[in-house]
């Protein structure tokens, strides 16, 4: 009798395990990076007005980091069909959304490319950024190869592929061009008081103070020095983050990788049963 496996089973998803992104997203220095950028998606008032202003990020603060993660998690290591389906319902969501200029009066939508494009890039940069900072071994042809890879993730939120950066020269122009936009309004120290204390149970206030806040406050001065000077709030030296940076990488890839995956929703270790042990994240393996 014959054996009928599920149709997706040897499904690899968009990224497959030879990319870049299969690599970097299995590390744990993923959550510092999608802090970072939080924090620089806030200073595009017109980006982070749309959070604000439809957002139970307040009430609901560590549902919407879950959210968050799992959607990078789908779109990363699920199938093609997941993924698929998991940018749609993005996209759905956001063409219902708008937010309001209080200045202007000025309703707009949510999903503006150019608001879309803002989003994508902060979070791309930021993932990036954190993880080569701490020690995560990528070339810059890797480096570049990741930027390309994430064409495919501008497109499940409703980017054209083709107007999404390819490599790191054309992101740092990107942010060139966008600089002049960027301020830190009251919805952007809203962000940044929520990150540095977010909303807990009493009993966890303490471990707030120990651990959040030394997550978040790394988070921050990992961003670039343009956005500390709009914050108006200093950070260490280049060189002392660099350190922190290091040393957290360090300290957290020391936790096996099957405690740390074992986390719900298991992305990584729902692919592996998928296609096999071979497609375990593994820093060395993708090539230039």
């Amino acid at each position: 009798m014959a054996v009928v496996l599920p149709a997706d089973r040897g499904d690899p998803g968009l990224f497959t395990p030879a990319s870049v992104t299969w690599q970097m997203h299995g590390d744990p220095m993923m959550w510092v990076a999608g802090i970072r950028a939080l924090y620089l998606q806030a200073l595009h008032p017109r980006a982070v007005r749309g959070v604000t202003q439809n957002s139970d990020f307040r009430q609901d603060a560590w549902g919407r980091l879950m959210r968050t993660a799992n959607f990078v998690g789908t779109t990363t290591y699920g199938t093609t069909e997941a993924a698929e389906r998991a940018g749609a319902r993005v996209r759905k969501i956001h063409s219902m959304l708008t937010a309001t200029d209080p200045g202007t009066g000025e309703r707009y939508g949510v999903d503006e490319p150019e608001l879309l494009l803002w989003v994508h890039c902060a979070e791309i940069d930021s993932y990036l950024h954190v993880l080569r900072r701490s020690g995560f071994p990528l070339t810059d042809a890797q480096a570049d190869r990741y930027i390309a890879e994430h064409r495919v993730s501008a497109r499940l939120v409703g980017l054209d592929p083709e107007a999404v950066p390819a490599g790191r020269a054309e992101l740092a122009a990107y942010f060139d061009r966008v600089r002049p936009q960027l301020a830190a309004g009251s919805e952007a120290h809203e962000v940044d008081d929520f990150l540095l204390r977010p909303p807990v149970h009493p009993l966890l206030v303490p471990a707030r103070g120990l651990l959040w806040r030394r997550v978040a406050l790394l988070a921050y001065a990992a961003l670039p020095p343009y956005a500390h000077e709009l914050y108006g709030r200093p950070a260490p030296g280049p060189d002392a983050v660099t350190r922190r940076l290091r040393a957290t990488g360090a300290l957290l890839r020391r936790v096996p990788e099957r405690l740390r995956w074992q986390l719900p929703p298991k992305h990584i270790l729902r692919a592996m049963a998928r296609l096999g042990p071979d497609a375990r994240p593994a820093p060395a393996r993708p090539r230039p």
